[in-house]
């Protein structure tokens, strides 16, 4: 009886170190604290394409009368209250097929706007998914991974992220509002702000670049519900200034991707690349 009892002993012992260690290994590969929001953050392509300065297949911005036309997605970040935000939280891989149903939304709703390759959470170049267009996969590693609990795996990451965004249509919201594309017109930013807070009952934070707006972001609570973003409840100068958005703003349309000369991809262009 005492041999059984000491072989029960260790087995329960070994368990016991081995439960700590995937604990261990398991707060080891999730090492951030919790995250406190969301923010869904899109682009203006026509504003961020000004920038661009070579095509490649991956680049939406050189796809000539089928560039984007309207807010595409840069990305569905979790964020602390603080104004930090977690990132690289485990070292998942990354498998292509489990998204390949949401290919054709993706790219046309969360397209790259550079040719660029971004790095990895380790430093290492990354590759593109749909063979050239894997930026995603730096979302998902860098940003994606922090979204857990509230978001398990990379097809949720994905499909919540577009669901979010159809959901609360910011190009519609304008535009109803009455505040189309134009290279001419401008427009009061307080004008545009209270759109968005007519509509979605929260105010968004709107970041420029030369007196154009580049990029909007809307805040979420972990249920998706709209919160203001942090800094949105700061005064209007202020959230100008530090937006680097001036009191009255551009919407340039999307005829102006091919500015400073930028070309369409041509397929077999392997000087572009």
């Amino acid at each position: 009886m005492s041999h059984l009892t000491s072989l029960l002993s260790s087995v329960l012992v070994l368990l016991l170190v081995a439960v700590t260690t995937h604990a261990t290994l398991l707060e080891g590969e999730r090492n951030q604290r919790d995250f406190d929001y969301f923010a869904l953050a899109l682009q203006w392509p026509p504003t961020y394409c000004r920038r661009a300065t070579r095509c490649c297949s991956s680049n939406a911005c050189c796809r000539g009368s089928n560039s984007p036309t309207v807010f595409t997605i840069h990305g569905l970040w979790p964020d602390y209250n603080d104004g930090t935000w977690p990132s690289c939280c485990t070292k998942s891989e990354f498998d292509p097929k489990e998204i390949s149903t949401l290919t054709n939304a993706l790219e046309q709703y969360w397209p790259s706007l550079s040719c660029s390759s971004p790095r990895s959470c380790h430093g290492r170049r990354g590759s593109f998914w749909a063979h050239e267009n894997l930026v995603h996969v730096h979302r998902v590693k860098k940003h994606g991974t922090c979204s857990y609990p509230v978001v398990r795996n990379e097809y949720e990451y994905f499909l919540t992220t577009l669901n979010v965004y159809f959901k609360y249509n910011v190009t519609g919201v304008l535009i109803d509002a009455g505040y189309v594309p134009s290279n001419t017109e401008k427009y009061p930013i307080g004008g545009i702000i209270s759109a968005i807070e007519n509509a979605f009952h929260a105010s968004p934070l709107i970041v420029c670049s030369n007196g154009a707006i580049e990029e909007l972001r809307l805040c979420f609570y972990k249920d998706f519900k709209p919160r203001e973003c942090l800094g949105s409840d700061l005064k209007l100068d202020m959230v100008t200034s530090k937006g680097s958005c001036p009191k009255y703003v551009s919407l340039p349309e999307p005829g102006s991707l091919r500015r400073n000369g930028l070309q369409s991809w041509v397929p077999g262009d392997a000087a572009a690349l």
